[in-house]
């Protein structure tokens, strides 16, 4: 099983920036598209953010402005920009298939946010 690698997570002050990266090759070689979801404490998994394979995006209306997904093709790398962060913005982030085109069936370990106030 490939199970995707997420990076860039770590401790930042409300108001500042992380930029996450996704390596996950599969993610470029199929028609589901790709996505970020993340997991706040004690709450489920929850839909953040999704690109298609032709470049179109949208976004949770909570990081809406915020956040900005994108991905390169040539190094197969998604990437999650996010900016302004908030103390609610504090989860694991994990990335997967764009669900609504595809499940996700293997998640990696993801990596944590943490925005202190």
């Amino acid at each position: 099983q490939v199970r995707p690698v997420e990076s860039g997570g770590g401790l930042v002050q409300a108001g500042g920036s992380l930029q996450l990266s996704c390596i996950e090759s599969k993610f470029f070689d199929n028609s589901c598209g790709m996505a970020w979801f993340r997991q706040p404490p004690i709450k489920q998994r929850e839909f953040v953010s999704a690109i298609t394979t032709d470049g179109a995006t949208r976004y949770a209306d909570a990081v809406k402005g915020r956040f900005t997904i994108s991905r390169d093709n040539e190094k197969k790398v998604l990437y999650l920009q996010m900016n302004n962060l908030e103390t609610d913005d504090t989860a694991v982030y994990y990335c997967g298939a764009d669900p609504r085109r595809c499940q996700t069936l293997d998640w990696g370990h993801g990596t944590q946010v943490t925005v202190s106030s």
